[in-house]
């Protein structure tokens, strides 16, 4: 069994969580309950679905929970563009969010490529 909590993406990836929690605490009233849950939960979803994988047995099943997570980076990204383009958030803080999941969507890819060897 691996140790999740030695992965830097997983790190990462919880650092990002509090970056998003702090953002969408700032998103209009009306947000509440929609894009801005959305937004946590494909945050939180990331470093869950790593934590997960690690548990797994084989390389096989880790690399499919680290797909799972880098499906919930791509969401993740897609929801803080809409958020910038509503203007929920300031576009220096977008664009910071969006280079941090760039980098755990890198770093996700490399690992599984590393696991299928």
């Amino acid at each position: 069994m691996r140790d999740f909590r030695k992965y830097d993406i997983w790190q990462d990836a919880i650092s990002l969580i509090d970056v998003v929690y702090d953002v969408v605490s700032r998103f209009p009233e009306t947000e509440k309950f929609s894009l801005s849950t959305q937004i946590i939960r494909a945050a939180v979803s990331i470093p869950s679905n790593i934590a997960e994988g690690s548990s797994r047995e084989s390389e096989k099943d880790f690399a499919r929970f680290l797909q799972i997570a880098l499906g919930s980076c791509f969401e993740l990204e897609t929801q803080i563009i809409i958020a910038m383009r509503r203007s929920y958030m300031n576009q220096e803080s977008g664009d910071n969010i969006v280079m941090k999941i760039q980098s755990i969507q890198k770093r996700i890819n490399g690992l599984k490529r590393k696991l299928k060897k």
